[in-house]
């Protein structure tokens, strides 16, 4: 394996195969990144990466639409697993099977205002919205 360190935060362990998907990625790479639709519309930009630390899984992208220089935009709290990083292309992009005007009624928060993650009702209308599972239940704990 390689390890591979740029100063975008694109630090990536790459395993000896021919897959274009690294291994291990730095959580810093993807704040900054445009979510697109399967059309290739911008959706919006990832803001934030929520870490479950008691499950030791990536739970959410906090994705930042609308605004103007962060005034004004909507935040949204998308469960990590409805996001597909399409690594085939030039143009490395997220994607994330929803229509834009979807994500514009999407329930979603300010910077001041975060919802409470933890809240079971939360946490099952937002996994409904996006239509995932949640990763705890997949679990066989």
């Amino acid at each position: 394996m390689t390890y591979e360190h740029n100063t975008q935060g694109l630090d990536k362990i790459m395993p000896e195969s021919n897959s274009p998907a690294p291994r291990y990625m730095g959580a810093t790479w993807p704040v900054g990144m445009d979510v697109y639709t399967q059309k290739g519309e911008i959706l919006g930009a990832i803001k934030e990466v929520m870490l479950d630390m008691e499950h030791a899984s990536v739970a959410y992208a906090v994705l930042a639409t609308g605004g103007i220089l962060g005034i004004g935009e909507k935040l949204h709290a998308v469960p990590w697993r409805a996001l597909t990083l399409q690594l085939e292309t030039l143009d490395r992009r997220f994607i994330l099977d929803i229509e834009k005007e979807r994500l514009e009624s999407a329930p979603g928060f300010d910077k001041d205002n975060w919802p409470d993650m933890i809240d079971e009702s939360w946490i099952s209308q937002t996994n409904t919205y996006y239509g995932t599972q949640h990763y705890e239940s997949r679990r066989d704990d």
